[in-house]
């Protein structure tokens, strides 16, 4: 066993260092997809909205753990929404906006400040606004307004760990094309029995989220994922790594990196750093046959590739399976740091000086 295979299956080291229950709230993952997909189709639209999925445009606008929401929700429902999705993370609503655009307001503190600046545009050009968050003034400026508003529950510790309740409550609303209730729930268990083969008791032998954190070790990740499906999978898992891990992560996309990255790889360039490719069964045959290849080039230039595999047979499923395994690595990689994967220090102190 490796060293941090050892120290990934001590108990006491796990309870030491993830103070805050970080690995805990990444297993709830498919209960909150549950509970959220439960609360959003409860959000009823106005009568005057007339036909809930007739919209000239989608805008899913959130920062951070909350705005991954939009980029996952867009994944999912380019193939067939019937209105083009836009995920704005600023504090501009796009200026194509008008009174028949869907706008999805997403905060899970419900006060972050450029969530809280797009909702008072969405509000002054009259959008179909939906509010999504656990309370703060978000809530209360869509109850003041008689607004649209899918409360969630404030349990997750962060924004970040409320991510099935943030998609679930978006894709649920009787506004979008939202999957089959039976794939929600598929969905679901397979994320209980996912969390259940990667929780801290299972040992790094059979535990994949485990063997790929120590795998990562002290070396930069980087995560390619493939355009569409698994596009904000990447991005998820960069960013995991860098709140949970506390570490510099970054992530491309094929085929658009086969375009540039591939360029830039060397043995000189590639020390330290280590490639997660995120592969799923839908892929595009090109996108395949890209991927083998790109794995030989990166390897010949001094660049270790490892793949992991998404799980399930519909796309929420092979998403959630990659997203979940993504958590569960960033979390172990906090532990075998020595850092509690809960608090962001850096963030914290950026926002308060900012609002002095």
């Amino acid at each position: 066993m490796t060293k941090g295979g050892a120290a990934l299956d001590d108990p006491s080291r796990t309870a030491a260092v993830d103070r805050s229950g970080m690995l805990s709230a990444v297993a709830g993952l498919g209960g909150q997809l549950r509970r959220g997909w439960d609360l959003g189709r409860s959000a009823a639209c106005p009568r005057e909205w007339g036909d809930p999925q007739r919209h000239d445009a989608i805008v899913v606008a959130g920062m951070g753990g909350s705005g991954i929401a939009g980029d996952v929700v867009r994944a999912l429902l380019r193939d067939h929404a019937r209105s083009c999705i836009e995920v704005s993370k600023g504090y501009a609503l796009p200026a194509f906006s008008t009174p028949e655009t869907l706008v999805f307001v997403v905060s899970y503190s419900g006060d972050t400040e450029e969530a809280l600046a797009v909702y008072e545009q969405a509000q002054a050009r009259r959008c179909r606004t939906v509010t999504v968050s656990a309370g703060g003034r978000l809530r209360e400026l869509a109850e003041a307004a008689h607004g649209v508003h899918v409360d969630l529950p404030a349990d997750a510790p962060m924004p970040r760990a409320a991510l099935g309740y943030l998609v679930g409550g978006v894709v649920g609303f009787r506004g979008l094309m939202e999957p089959d209730p039976q794939e929600v729930a598929a969905t679901a268990r397979l994320l209980d029995e996912l969390a259940a083969r990667w929780e801290a008791r299972e040992p790094m032998g059979r535990n994949e989220a485990k063997g790929v954190a120590a795998w990562l070790g002290e070396r930069t990740p980087l995560v390619w994922g493939s355009e569409g499906l698994l596009e904000p999978v990447a991005l998820r898992w960069k960013n995991q790594m860098n709140e949970n891990a506390k570490i510099p992560a970054f992530w491309s996309v094929l085929p658009e990196l086969d375009h540039n990255e591939v360029e830039g790889w060397s043995p000189d360039t590639a020390k330290g750093v280590a490639v997660i490719a995120l592969r799923h069964p839908g892929e595009h045959p090109r996108v395949a046959e890209r991927f083998a290849l790109t794995i030989e080039l990166a390897s010949s230039a001094g660049l270790e590739v490892r793949e992991v595999h998404a799980e399930g047979s519909s796309p929420l499923e092979r998403l959630f399976s990659l997203v979940l395994l993504g958590d569960f690595v960033s979390t172990y990689l906090a532990i075998l740091r020595g850092v509690d994967p809960t608090p962001v220090p850096v963030l914290t102190d950026l926002k308060e000086r900012l609002r002095r």
